[in-house]
């Protein structure tokens, strides 16, 4: 809905890249200035989006590095009845970098977390501020 064209997404297994998820050329607004904000918190599904965005040159990624978890896992349930998880493809960004234990490098680091209140209205606020980061390079 943000990438009007190119990869959003690579999946990767052992022999190399053997799927990829492209925008459909639906987005709602291409042209909008957007920031993302990505901590040590985001992982999976929303550093995809966040790799996606960053690749795509459609976002600003501001923040800290996001976790790492870039492994598509499936369940094998063995005769005794217990089950082990078997990694079977990984995700990669578009321009084809492995998120797994490294994550999404943000474009601006914000050391000082306590300066982004998570309430909403005071995020607002604080972003509305002659203090806050420019996020919009």
């Amino acid at each position: 809905m943000l990438i009007e064209s190119g990869d959003i997404v690579l999946i990767a297994d052992s022999q190399g890249v053997m799927d990829s998820y492209e925008a459909t050329g639906t987005s709602i607004d291409s042209k909008a200035p957007v920031a993302v904000l990505v901590n040590k918190g985001t992982a999976s599904a929303s550093e995809v989006m966040a790799g996606a965005l960053q690749d795509n040159k459609r976002a600003t990624i501001a923040g800290e590095t996001t976790f790492g978890k870039g492994l598509i896992q499936t369940i094998v349930e063995l005769s005794d009845g217990s089950a082990v998880s078997v990694t079977v493809a990984r995700y990669q960004t578009p321009a084809g970098t492995d998120i797994n234990k490294v994550g999404i490098k943000p474009d601006i680091v914000l050391e000082d977390q306590t300066l982004l209140p998570t309430d909403g209205p005071k995020f607002c606020k604080v972003m509305a501020s002659g203090s806050a980061p420019n996020l919009f390079l």
